[in-house]
């Protein structure tokens, strides 16, 4: 016989305090802490504690005796059941704080920084829009969409469980049919809700059984006020498919690229497939202060168009360029920052894992008629090497924009022996950034911290570090 599950204590009318990391909120009893969901500091909650460790214990509220005085209605139907917009409760002067508060909090703890060094942290940059801020969203259909805690009250019998929109968090076979959200400027609600009724007669996708037609729903918006739509097939039905398309088309003549892929793979990734065109371009436009970038099907390109310039600029201010130096962009993506910086600097070398992302750069440079950029596709801990700093020049500047796990200690060795006068850090994980940072210290001094909210309801943030080396090390 197995062994029998301890039963989890509850714990009664506790004061939430403060935010933690990864968003969740943080409770003590007796200088124990408790992460726990759900709830915001200022709330006096019972506590069902799920989780339990030596050091501490995770739980969810399972009644409130006092709501905080700084809670919100969310705005959202879908709150609590969707995995986005976990923030809707807290205004969003109190979400920047705790971002602000995040990122400070790492650097200190995790990167050594002390109390004097975080003042010259700058006030967050706050995002102009706090919703319909995104500028692409995926979308799942599904023959067993999640059945709603209202659904199951009402006693009624349930015939339709088609559905369309996003995965309930952790649950990678159930979506929550999406009603209205509110990420992402229209057409985008009004894109979704079509395929929605112009495919009742045609078979979801069935991730466990895999069969089923409809499975993706990709809809991107540009700040030029372009659309991309992108539907991914799981079967060749082509006849279908043709009258879909022609029917969405007429119906949506504003759109400006509609694309499609046959996906009849296990998981949902399309970077290694056949994009197709059916109707208009294949891609759609963003401009960024005078530069135009070209947005393909695969191309990454930061989901908030207006906070990346704020993000950008922060970059290439902190750079403080003068027109002579060489400048390495490490993890380039489609190359944004090196094109948005190359007008400032006599050459900028991007380089990206990502070889459809490196002919995205190379384009976009050419769009722009930029000609002191090279793009590089290659591993980073491997390609970023003495090698290749001197067929290019030593770097006078490095701009880092890792993904959230960080650097490579690799990278950090030949930033150290690069000896560049200055590293950009920009990071969407500042526990990760703070770690790296830690790596250089006795290299290099931190002179600048400027956190951007690129995610509002969400405890997402960027974190943009300047590191300048230490002038005795020289």
């Amino acid at each position: 016989m197995g062994r029998k599950r301890k039963k989890m204590p509850l714990l009664e009318q506790v004061g939430v305090t403060d935010i933690g990391a990864e968003g969740k909120s943080i409770a003590r009893i007796d200088e124990r802490v408790i992460f726990l969901t759900n709830a915001i500091p200022g709330d006096v909650v019972d506590i069902q504690v799920n989780r339990k460790k030596k050091n501490f214990m995770e739980g969810y509220p399972v009644k409130f005796y006092k709501y905080s005085e700084d809670r919100v209605e969310p705005f959202c139907e879908h709150f609590g059941v969707c995995g986005g917009c976990k923030w809707q409760q807290l205004p969003y002067e109190k979400q920047l704080f705790y971002k602000q508060k995040q990122v400070a909090d790492q650097l200190q703890r995790i990167g050594g920084l002390k109390e004097e060094e975080l003042k010259m942290m700058q006030p967050i940059l706050a995002s102009p829009k706090d919703r319909y801020y995104r500028n692409k969203l995926e979308f799942t259909f599904s023959n067993k969409r999640w059945v709603t805690k209202e659904e199951l009250e009402s006693g009624e019998e349930i015939h339709e469980r088609k559905g369309l929109g996003f995965h309930i968090p952790k649950m990678f076979d159930k979506i929550l049919d999406i009603q209205n959200c509110y990420l992402q400027p229209e057409p985008s609600n009004e894109i979704r809700a079509w395929f929605r009724e112009h495919t009742k007669g045609a078979e979801y996708f069935d991730i466990r059984e895999h069969k089923g037609l409809m499975r993706n729903l990709t809809i991107r918006t540009a700040n030029t006020g372009e659309v991309m739509v992108m539907v991914a097939f799981y079967e060749n039905n082509e006849s279908y498919i043709q009258s879909l398309l022609s029917s969405f088309v007429k119906d949506f003549p504003q759109v400006n690229s509609v694309m499609y892929v046959i996906n009849s793979k296990a998981n949902d990734t399309i970077l290694d497939q056949d994009i197709l065109l059916f109707s208009g371009k294949d891609y759609i436009v963003e401009k960024m202060e005078d530069l135009e970038f070209q947005i393909g099907p695969k191309s990454f390109y930061q989901t908030n168009s207006e906070q990346a310039l704020s993000l950008y600029k922060t970059a290439r201010d902190f750079a403080g360029l003068k027109g002579d130096e060489v400048v390495y962009d490490l993890y380039t993506g489609t190359g944004t920052i090196a094109n948005f910086i190359a007008g400032s600097a006599a050459k900028v070398i991007g380089i990206e894992s990502v070889p459809e992302a490196i002919e995205d750069a190379k384009e976009n440079s050419a769009r722009n008629h930029i000609s002191n950029t090279v793009f590089l596709a290659g591993d980073m801990k491997d390609a970023f090497d003495p090698e290749l700093m001197q067929e290019h020049g030593k770097p006078d500047v490095v701009i880092l924009d890792p993904p959230r796990a960080g650097v490579h200690q690799n990278v950090v060795d030949n930033l150290i022996h690069a000896a560049p006068q200055k590293i950009v850090y920009v990071s969407c994980n500042p526990a990760t950034q703070a770690r790296d940072i830690k790596l250089l210290a006795g290299h290099y001094s931190i002179t600048g911290i400027q956190a951007v909210d690129m995610f509002p309801q969400t405890h997402h943030v960027e974190n943009v570090v300047l590191l300048e080396r230490e002038k005795d090390r020289e």
